[in-house]
């Protein structure tokens, strides 16, 4: 089987197992993560860079960093008003948040390399994070 196809099917089931912990605990998303995890490191983004980066247009972006200020985890620094940049900010409880959907995604990695010593563990995540880099390049990000 071609990697491509093996990554593919992984990346599948890993994203159904994510939002399937995420949602079960208080109604978590990918894209909430997503949003949190890309404003803890670029403050100030607006809906429609994070929907970029999400791939979905501003307005699905902006229901749910609207879920995300109700939460109290976004706060926006500039007045809201139509046609206006929403510049956005990680509270501190959008950090707790972050960190806890962070802990619940990582209770998937047991499973997912049971049978696998440390080392290939080990090997398993610089060789990922090579790939990864290199589809990064690839779509010049």
């Amino acid at each position: 089987m071609p990697l491509s196809l093996m990554l593919i099917g992984l990346g599948r089931f890993v994203q159904d197992a994510a939002h399937h912990v995420l949602s079960a605990r208080d109604g978590y998303s990918l894209r909430m993560m997503g949003a949190l995890g890309h404003l803890a490191r670029e403050p100030g983004l607006s809906y429609s860079e994070l929907g970029r980066r999400a791939g979905v247009t501003a307005q699905s972006m902006q229901a749910t960093v609207l879920r995300l200020e109700e939460a109290g985890a976004v706060a926006r620094t500039t007045p809201a008003g139509r046609g206006r940049k929403a510049e956005l900010q990680v509270t501190e409880r959008g950090r707790r948040m972050l960190d806890d959907m962070r802990q619940v995604l990582a209770g998937l990695e047991g499973p997912l390399t049971a049978g696998l010593s440390a080392e290939e563990r080990s090997v398993l995540a610089r060789v990922l994070g090579r790939v990864m880099g290199n589809a990064a390049a690839a779509a010049g990000r």
